[in-house]
């Protein structure tokens, strides 16, 4: 009998450090491992990461050498900013004459980077510049010794134009390698252009290298002394992981990875196209966005300021399980954003309803600074307890005895009464406005990504991961009209994520009018860098991206590991496909049309109105696009361009002197390339044949398109 094959995602969390095995065949889950986060230890939560991961195999009988994955997500480098762990930066900036070189002085000089508010926080940074017209290794000692004398721990080497040639930045990485300090060349954290905005983000990236190296050694150590084979992989913050060499030299690309992970197991477990994400935890909701099968990214801010990091576009809604009530003496002034936690107080709905007695409101102040109405309920032998988004669910009988958040009706019951016999009102009345005012700062948040990402509310589903999902979700979905799902095992929805992430890597290049073989030499600097990160060569897949706008282009690589991963679940019949685009589409499975079937995809089309909806399903049951009206149309590789000018003729829509051109989805082999926002036709065919040139004309693809409407 073959030996099982697993793969372990660990999440650290705020609270708890979660472990989660998978077995690598069936995505089953083996076992989990759960151990408090270890904040203050003093290797930080890389003790507890490996603590996570032991009590996961020991207590679940699975032997070290079954272990074929590993992967964790790290607040280390979000807490290292966070909290002002960070080492001071040198700079060597670089370029070249009077006029540009005065402004790549300038624009290299990155000063203190704020990391709060106050200031006291921050990054400390001193500078040198080299003129490239009287360049010498000799130049760059003296700066990198200088800066060294200054107390400067790190440094960064940025030029102007450095990601057409990095020759001097690297010049400056092997001098300061002979002195033993680390240096983060910003050529290699980015390649676009904006020297500010590089050098700031390598700024960041090299002040938090010495934490993270403590980090990444404790736990690659650890791991290894476990006899565990495969390589640590560290989960970065657009939803990939890489290897911790690579982690090594770019720290940075794991900021938000935690809510990364979760929505990473929304899409890969719940098989979502396109929906809403909330992972509700305590006292936060993360919340982002899945469209057409992929999360969403966006540049990551610190300080206020954008970087060039990509990371999911996760934002932080302070609402979440643990929300406890604001009020005046008439009505309910508001939900969180102070939790129960935060407070040191029980939840009401966890407490034993005979430590309930002759309870009464009192109002307190959580923290310092903060409003003194948050409600607090006080019982005759002094004992407070906290009413929150939870207690009022299940005051209302929400929340169901399987739940996470299940907790003891009477209690809710008891700690409410108080409070709504002061405002006039009913416990339900009560219970009722705590989840509007919760709901509503959700609600803001959905609205806004769902405008930003042109997310159609009809396609829509709203996710839910984390322990305080049933808690808040529900009752959001219900008020927006909306469905929704909860995650199974929605508590370690992050740990699965991480389990289940592929290989990522992404490079962007400015280029105002790519040419066939610009788009090919991104594709093997993407293809490259993902193989380094740890993806075995022929697991790598590459989407091109052009945005018209400001000239980006971005290549998106993505791959396994060398241990290849199966289907999540057996290939699909016929019939479930079509039930499953019934249900999708809201229709009678006699409304949905199969309009093209390849060995690998379903075509589904149904009449609404004078729209055609469209879903493309492939055969594990994912469905890969939804849209609101498109058309699809089956053909070879060799009959691409035809049938991509059919479809954008087809599904272009003009209105007065506007025309706006539809999104094209190319379906070949088991995968689907999203060509969203190509700015014509020729430039869609030039993209499109940088994917198509490796392969036969007579291989079979399915083509969609889908109208866009103001």
């Amino acid at each position: 009998m073959s030996k099982r094959q697993i793969r372990v995602g660990i999440d650290v969390g705020g609270t708890h450090t979660k472990a989660v095995a998978i077995d690598n065949s069936t995505y089953e889950i083996i076992g989990i491992g759960s151990v408090k986060t270890t904040h203050d230890n003093e290797l930080g939560v890389s003790a507890g990461v490996v603590e996570a991961f032991k009590k996961c195999l020991v207590e679940n009988g699975i032997s070290p050498e079954e272990v074929v994955f590993i992967a964790h997500s790290t607040t280390q480098a979000t807490n290292a900013l966070l909290e002002g762990d960070v080492a001071k930066t040198g700079i060597v900036g670089m370029g070249k004459g009077f006029l540009s070189g005065f402004l790549s002085k300038k624009q290299s000089n990155v000063k203190n980077i704020k990391l709060d508010e106050s200031g006291k926080r921050k990054i400390e940074t001193s500078h040198r510049y080299i003129d490239l017209k009287d360049y010498s290794i000799d130049k760059v000692e003296k700066a990198v010794d200088e800066l060294s004398n200054e107390g400067c721990k790190v440094i960064v080497a940025s030029k102007a134009f450095g990601v057409d040639d990095m020759t001097e930045e690297v010049d400056v990485r092997e001098v300061g390698k002979k002195r033993g300090i680390e240096v983060s060349v910003a050529s290699d954290i980015s390649k676009l252009y904006g020297l500010t905005r590089r050098t700031r983000t390598a700024v960041i990236n090299a002040s938090i290298l010495p934490k993270m190296f403590e980090t990444a050694d404790s736990t690659e150590t650890s791991v290894k002394m476990a006899g565990i084979k495969a390589p640590l992989m560290i989960m970065r913050g657009d939803g990939g992981v890489m290897s911790i060499d690579e982690m090594r030299k770019r720290p940075v690309l794991t900021m938000l990875s935690g809510p990364a992970a979760s929505t990473v197991g929304a899409l890969m477990y719940l098989r979502v196209s396109n929906g809403i994400f909330f992972e509700v935890g305590g006292t936060s909701t993360d919340i982002g966005v899945i469209k057409n099968g992929r999360p969403m990214v966006d540049y990551s801010i610190v300080g206020g300021h954008k970087t060039l990091i990509n990371s999911l576009d996760v934002q932080v809604s302070g609402v979440a399980g643990g929300s406890m009530v604001r009020a005046n003496n008439s009505s309910i002034i508001n939900t969180g954003p102070r939790s129960a936690h935060i407070a040191n107080l029980p939840y009401a709905a966890f407490t034993d309803p005979n430590d309930i007695v002759n309870p009464k409101v009192v109002r307190v102040q959580p923290l310092e600074g903060d409003p003194s109405d948050y409600i607090a309920i006080e019982s005759e032998n002094g004992k407070r307890v906290a009413i929150t988004v939870t207690c009022a669910a299940n005051a209302l009988k929400m929340i169901k005895p399987t739940d996470y958040s299940y907790g003891n009706y009477e209690s809710c019951v008891k700690a409410i009464k108080p409070l709504a016999d002061e405002l006039n009102m009913t416990v339900e009345e009560v219970a009722t406005e705590i989840l509007e005012k919760a709901s509503d700062i959700c609600i803001n948040v959905i609205n806004r990504l769902s405008e930003k990402y042109k997310v159609e509310k009809d396609q829509m589903i709203l996710i839910g991961g984390g322990g305080g999902a049933t808690a808040l979700l529900p009752f959001t979905a219900k008020k927006m009209g909306l469905d929704y799902k909860i995650a199974e095992n929605a508590e370690v929805i992050s740990s699965i994520g991480v389990a289940l992430a592929m290989v990522r890597d992404v490079v962007e290049r400015v280029i105002p009018s790519p040419t066939p073989i610009d788009l090919q030499e991104i594709r093997t600097e993407a293809t490259d860098m993902a193989i380094k990160s740890g993806a075995s060569p022929e697991s790598v897949e590459i989407q091109i991206e052009i945005d018209s706008q400001t000239s980006k282009v971005r290549a998106i690589a993505t791959g396994s590991t060398e241990i290849q991963t199966t289907d999540l679940s057996k290939k699909l019949t016929d019939d479930e496909a079509l039930e499953l685009a019934a249900k999708s589409m809201k229709v009678e499975k006699n409304k949905a049309e199969l309009v093209a079937k390849n060995n690998n995809f379903y075509v589904y089309t149904s009449k609404k109105g004078k729209a055609n909806e469209i879903r493309v399903i492939d055969k594990k049951g994912f469905i890969k696009i939804q849209r609101g009206d498109g058309a699809a149309i089956k053909t070879t590789t060799g009959g691409v361009r035809a049938a991509a000018d059919k479809l954008w003729e087809e599904m272009s829509v003009y209105k007065s002197d506007i025309k706006l051109s539809p999104d094209i989805y190319l379906c070949i082999g088991a995968k689907v390339i999203d060509y969203e926002g190509m700015m014509d036709v020729q430039q869609l065919h030039m993209v499109m044949d940088s994917e198509l040139v490796t392969r036969s004309s007579q291989d079979e693809v399915i083509l969609i398109g889908a109208r866009n409407d103001l």
